[in-house]
């Protein structure tokens, strides 16, 4: 496909009523096969070359849309992120149950894990890659995320009068979910939605009753 397919005036993006547009549809293109080099080869090893060779344009093309291979990290991340973010808040509206919406936290993001897991390897291992104001404007949405989780384990305690300590229980948390990818096998263990399941038990147990105040003599 020509480069020029990369090209869009801001006006039609301001426009574009459509879900997807073939800026939209060939970025995500690119964006797939750069995660699958960055996953195989690693950030330091893969090069833009690679990466050219990957997505079917120019090496002079890919330098003029993207020009580094830092700028397609970048955007790997902020798609990522940036996705898992919308798609949690759309499926809290409406739910009410503190318990409930960490447990719909957890298939969320599960999901999307073991829906993307190049994607994943690639954020777990080039995390503190990104320099040059890149890495500033995704950590503001991690931050985002990361207190999205912290309301709802406060949401927690309040209406089950717990007392534990927020910040253990959420990174407790992440740590449960966020290495998946390293042992998931689709012909092994169970899809995700089951295995949120699992882990919100787990988890909602441990706190439920780790954090009920201690009886006084």
């Amino acid at each position: 496909m020509a480069t020029s397919t990369i090209r869009v005036s801001a006006r039609r993006h301001r426009k574009a009523p459509v879900p997807e547009s073939r800026y939209d549809q060939r970025l995500a293109e690119i964006l797939g096969h750069a995660t699958d080099v960055f996953c195989k080869k690693g950030y330091e090893g893969a090069s833009m070359r690679d990466l050219s060779r990957a997505s079917g344009m120019s090496l002079a093309g890919l330098y003029y849309y993207f020009e580094s291979k830092e700028r397609l990290l970048y955007l790997i991340q902020k798609h990522t992120f940036t996705t898992i973010l919308q798609r949690l808040k759309a499926r809290l509206e409406g739910i009410s149950d503190p318990e409930e919406r960490i447990r719909t936290f957890i298939l969320n993001h599960l999901e999307y894990f073991l829906a993307n897991q190049a994607a994943m390897k690639v954020l777990s291992h080039e995390d503190e890659v990104l320099k040059n104001g890149f890495g500033s404007e995704v950590a503001a949405i991690k931050r985002e995320y990361y207190r999205i989780c912290v309301g709802l384990l406060d949401d927690l305690k309040r209406d089950r009068g717990l007392q534990f300590t927020t910040r253990i229980a959420v990174l407790s948390l992440f740590g449960m979910m966020n290495w998946i990818y390293t042992w998931h096998k689709p012909k092994v263990d169970a899809d995700a939605a089951a295995i949120a399941g699992q882990m919100g038990d787990l988890f909602l147990r441990g706190v439920l009753a780790g954090g009920k105040p201690s009886k006084t003599r």
